[in-house]
């Protein structure tokens, strides 16, 4: 249910469960995770899906058993924000839930027109995990993060455009390619040079 297509700089990683709408079970989150970790000094990395929602966060069942508030989510978070390279959330529809927190910690996010955004944390009584509500603030300010946050709105991805949760609404048939365009000039830097540049926007 997770796949990964890698080459000589880039790694394409894809969720591949559209008949649960990309939900996330514990070995999925801990794939991701350990792929995350794997691909620290890659140049390029892309996180996609298969369908028409790109995750609805975790799965019912196993959210039911304790996922929500799992300390997975964090690490599979943590770790992308560690790559050193660029990160890319090519999101073929909607992120919801705790799946938005991987979306937060890439560099950069595309999205096809039909996806939204959200992240039901009041209605269902969870804490959203530790580092996401900073990184939504960061990206779209404290009064819109309580908007999603603590309001319950669903975003579309004009909004999330203008907000600044998105960086490029993109055709559904160009998505990946678009994700690769945007890597062309890194993959073709020194791999120290990549790492130099993103922590000075970045500091570590």
């Amino acid at each position: 249910m997770i796949r990964t297509d890698r080459d000589a700089d880039s790694l394409i990683v894809t969720i591949d469960r559209p008949d649960k709408a990309g939900a996330l079970t514990p070995a999925m989150l801990t794939e991701l995770a350990d792929i995350a970790d794997g691909a620290r000094d890659a140049k390029l990395l892309i996180l996609t899906g298969t369908g028409r929602v790109f995750s609805a966060g975790a799965d019912l069942d196993a959210a039911r058993a304790g996922l929500a508030t799992d300390p997975v989510w964090e690490r599979l978070s943590g770790a992308i924000a560690a790559c050193r390279g660029l990160t890319i959330a090519a999101l073929n529809g909607t992120a919801a839930g705790g799946a938005l927190g991987m979306v937060l910690a890439c560099d950069l996010r595309i999205a096809v027109a039909g996806a939204r955004f959200f992240y039901p944390v009041m209605k269902l009584g969870f804490l959203p995990q530790p580092s996401d509500p900073m990184r939504l603030a960061r990206l779209v300010g404290p009064a819109r993060a309580k908007m999603i946050l603590m309001a319950g709105q669903k975003i579309d991805a004009d909004t999330a455009l203008g907000w600044g949760l998105i960086d490029r609404i993109v055709p559904d048939d160009a998505l990946v390619q678009t994700a690769h365009d945007l890597g062309v000039d890194v993959c073709a830097a020194a791999p120290a040079h990549v790492t130099a540049i993103k922590r000075m926007i970045d500091p570590a």
